[in-house]
């Protein structure tokens, strides 16, 4: 009976171990080979092992099935073209107020950092717990004392021993009650830095919603720029076209040679090139745009045309006062120093660690049955064990205390040395966000102003550039002057003004790019 007793302990104890290491398969078999994953009918990859479907064909190699569901759930909403109605950049940025996944993220950060303030001011409170247990317990034992009662603890065995066995039933109700009453600070501490860590979520909200205005002003006048010049390359190609044909007329009526018409032909093989390139680029920055505000890539709709906007061409200059102001304005600038006073205050709260503490906490118990315990064990680690529950029907205990650490191995000294070093980081951080802010600053100002300068100066080279067009044109027409000399004014005329409008659409970016850098996007 022993020997089958002690074979029925080691099967448990070995099939108990093997338990964990069940799971490897569902793990990949080797490294070189695909894993085979466990796919429901609907093609969503389910926990454990492969199991045959019907129906089901399982891609092979390492190409994953498909599935619908990810697909539907990670969706961006689509956008409703308004017939006649072209979206202007701030309707785009009112959608991306709430289509861009950025805002939602920022927004449940700042949520959770409010959460967080309110979990330390629980700290402050009592903490009471209730339970119910109920049991049934057995005991058996032997004893050689003949001096013991054998009528109070069981029956007499034949050798003198004493064999005692009792069991019993029932059910404990307590009620526990924690509180700590004062802990010198360190409580205080954790809220303070608990609070400016929420400023700074709150900080970095604001700071996504202006990166997301940011990033679909850029995008918006990128799409722009690249719109008006497949615009003006289709513009060109016409010019082109006009060249040819009046390469073949002359040639028709004996005035031109047939390498006017093959140069003239080829001129405009090539700039129907590069308007087929510049199609390829509005399209690219078009489904840019319609990302960056966060809704579908095959959404459809129109956009409203900004390439006739009058610049201001006075320029902007900006005192050190005026820079300083922007700068201490920005989210990231503020962020990093509301993350300076949390880090100062982690310090407080882990040097509050080396002071006593005082506690009140207590218990009251209810016993039914033939249970007799001392202590109920905790379900989780968060609570303490219940005391006081031996005897019978109901009791309490209230107990009050000091607590001093003395030894614990160096690990508050660990936490203290820590937080010192994460406050010199902060402080390092922010250092290097005012002076990247203020070198960001002054760089978009410099450029908003070479901006201008450029579109002032390719303003007039445009001007230059059509006269020297219609001239050479009108020439050739007439019979006086060459191709090579209309092609050469049709390429000027075509560089002249993608020039023209990328350096208008620079303008713009630049301001916006000013108006960021300052803190003053909105």
């Amino acid at each position: 009976m022993k020997v089958r007793h002690a074979l029925w302990q080691v099967g448990l104890a070995v099939s108990l171990s093997g338990c964990a290491t069940t799971e490897l398969a569902t793990a990949p078999q080797r490294p070189d080979q695909p894993w085979t994953p466990n796919v429901s009918v609907s093609g969503e990859i389910l926990p454990g092992r492969p199991s045959a479907q019907k129906g089901l064909t399982i891609p092979a190699g390492y190409s994953l099935p498909s599935n619908r569901k990810a697909v539907e759930q990670g969706r961006s909403p689509e956008l409703v073209e308004e017939k006649g109605h072209p979206y202007a950049l701030a309707e785009l940025i009112d959608v991306a107020q709430s289509s861009n996944p950025q805002t939602r993220m920022a927004w449940d950060t700042a949520r959770d950092a409010a959460l967080a303030v309110g979990v330390v001011k629980s700290t402050y409170l009592p903490f009471l717990s209730a339970s119910v247990v109920g049991g049934w317990s057995r005991s058996w034992g032997r004893t050689t004392n003949g001096s013991l009662d054998v009528g109070d603890y069981g029956s007499l065995n034949s050798d003198g021993t004493l064999r005692n066995r009792n069991s019993g039933s029932g059910e404990i109700q307590t009620l526990g009650l924690k509180w700590l009453l004062f802990d010198f600070g360190r409580r205080e501490a954790v809220m303070r830095a608990a609070r400016e860590d929420q400023v700074a979520a709150n900080v970095i909200f604001t700071g996504a919603h202006q990166k997301i205005i940011y990033q679909i002003t850029i995008a918006f006048y990128a799409h722009a720029a690249a719109a008006r010049q497949a615009q003006l390359a289709h513009i060109a190609v016409g010019n082109a076209k006009r060249v040819q044909a009046a390469a073949e007329a002359r040639l028709k009526h004996g005035q031109g040679t047939i390498m006017d018409v093959a140069e003239a032909r080829q001129a405009t093989a090539q700039v129907e090139l590069r308007a087929v390139q510049s199609d390829g680029a509005e399209r690219s920055t078009y489904l840019a745009l319609l990302t960056a505000v966060g809704v579908s890539a095959d959404t459809e709709i129109a956009l409203e045309n900004v390439s006739d906007r009058h610049l201001t061409m006075e320029d902007v200059q900006l005192s050190r006062d005026v820079v300083r102001q922007a700068v201490a304005r920005r989210p990231d600038v503020l962020a990093a120093y509301a993350a300076t006073k949390a880090a100062h205050n982690r310090i407080e709260a882990a040097r509050a660690s080396f002071r006593p503490s005082i506690f009140v906490s207590g218990n009251a118990s209810y016993v039914t049955g033939g249970l007799n315990l001392t202590s109920i064990p905790s379900a989780t680690s968060d609570l303490s064990s219940t005391l006081n529950v031996s005897g019978n029907r109901f009791s309490t205990l209230v107990l009050g205390g000091i607590t001093v650490p003395i030894f614990d191995g160096g690990l508050r000294s660990a936490i203290l040395k820590r937080a010192e070093d994460q406050e010199d980081r902060a402080q390092s951080v922010l250092r290097q966000t005012v002076n990247d802010s203020i070198q960001q600053v002054v760089t978009a100002e410099d450029t908003l102003h070479t901006s201008l300068a450029a579109y002032e100066a390719s303003t007039k080279l445009r001007k230059a550039s059509q006269i020297n067009f219609d001239a050479s044109l009108t020439a050739y027409q007439s019979g006086e002057g060459s191709i090579t000399r209309t092609e050469l004014a049709s390429n000027g005329l075509l560089d002249a003004e993608i020039n023209q409008s990328n350096a208008y659409f620079a303008s713009l970016i630049a301001a916006a790019g000013l108006a960021f850098g300052m803190g003053s996007l909105g």
